[in-house]
């Protein structure tokens, strides 16, 4: 119902300036609803694994009912992000990722409930508060200023644009940065986190090219003016689909070398501005917009990249688990500590407390002959030695 009345809203419209307004706002609630509720699922899916965290089954958590509400809340959330392309313009909608980064760390920080002095919460949250700020306040200037191009998404017109210069050039240039950048990657074995989200970044720009391309052909199929039919509609569809594969198998990669909370600001950033610029090149978004309506629209949209970085900076990170064993010496049995840095020990106990709870680890206390031996021989030696 809600999608009938979407569509006779731009059907009525889509000739007269409200209406190109009107089709802005939808794409933009749709980008909003869907980051946000993308943040909210991958929240809910989190707490199933945490709470599952000490089950030896791997895959325990596909039986939870948390689990799969999330993975629901997930593909809905996606859907409204792929179906926002289709109604408001590529250069509007892709900054709008910054939402589900804010809703993330709005939803960390509630169920958090960690209890700070005054002191120590404004030292620790200052800077992620003023991210959110200018987050919020970077997304109504691009918003409000974002560029209000809507040409009807035609094969016809997908093909124009394909063969145009500056697109050939765009995808020239694309090509060979990204050939450089993979053999640095693969053969150069290069693993900076640069390189591999600028990988990223590039495969990104030809996502959203494509799923503009995918969604508004949908959309006028779906209003009667088949579209499907197209060769440039499957190469368009399988053109998406091998990019988004790409990049989660290098963002994979990135997961496994580098610091999440970084990843994720770098990554937005990158896509961000490659994506923003694939919209220029590839529509010509801007192509009718006056120089304030663009210099505001990037003023919105360089405080929303300042605003993410400050609030992937201030995230924690979390420290990995160096055990360190000890003897308690009454029982005979090793004691597995996690080991802290920052705290001062002496032998066999901790003065602060260890962040994971003793385990005793089964050893045999009993010796066999021959090492019994060996250690009597052993202490011989050193005696005479000393004698």
């Amino acid at each position: 119902m809600i999608i009938k009345l979407f569509l006779k809203m731009e059907m009525d419209t889509s000739t007269s300036p409200e209406g190109s307004y009107t089709e802005n706002l939808i794409g933009t609630l749709l980008a909003i609803f869907g980051n946000v509720l993308v943040s909210i699922s991958l929240s809910i899916q989190k707490y199933s694994h945490v709470k599952l965290a000490g089950n030896k089954d791997l895959r325990a958590f596909y039986g939870t009912k948390t689990w799969w509400c999330g993975f629901v809340f997930t593909c809905i959330g996606e859907g409204a992000n792929f179906a926002s392309y289709a109604f408001a313009p590529l250069a509007l909608v892709a900054p709008l990722n910054a939402v589900s980064i804010l809703t993330s760390s709005i939803l960390g920080f509630i169920f958090l409930r960690e209890k700070l002095k005054p002191k120590d919460f404004m030292k620790r949250y200052a800077l992620a508060f003023l991210g959110c700020i200018l987050t919020i306040g970077g997304t109504y200037l691009f918003v409000s200023f974002g560029p209000n191009s809507h040409e009807k998404i035609t094969a016809e017109n997908v093909v124009i644009h394909i063969v145009g210069w500056p697109v050939l050039l765009y995808l020239f240039l694309g090509i060979i940065a990204f050939c450089l950048l993979l053999y640095f990657h693969k053969k150069r074995h290069i693993n900076y986190l640069i390189i591999i989200l600028l990988l990223v970044a590039l495969l990104g720009s030809i996502t959203v090219i494509t799923v503009k391309a995918v969604s508004g052909m949908l959309l006028l199929t779906i209003k009667g003016s088949m579209q499907l039919d197209y060769p440039i509609f499957s190469v368009m569809f399988v053109c998406m689909v091998a990019s988004v594969v790409f990049q989660a198998r290098f963002l994979a990669q990135a997961c496994k070398l580098h610091e999440p909370c970084l990843i994720a600001g770098v990554n937005y950033i990158l896509s961000t501005v490659l994506a923003v610029v694939a919209g220029a090149v590839f529509y010509l978004e801007f192509k009718n917009e006056d120089v304030l309506h663009i210099c505001m629209f990037l003023l919105g949209t360089s405080l929303c990249l300042l605003g993410v970085f400050f609030i992937t900076k201030t995230k924690k990170t979390t420290k990995s688990f160096e055990p360190y064993v000890t003897m308690n010496m009454a029982n005979g049995v090793p004691t597995i500590h996690d080991k802290d840095f920052n705290s001062t020990f002496s032998y066999g106990s901790l003065v602060n407390s260890d962040g994971v709870a003793p385990s005793p680890l089964p050893i045999n206390l009993k010796q066999s002959p021959d090492s019994f031996r060996s250690t009597n021989s052993s202490d011989r030696h050193s005696d005479f030695k000393k004698d």
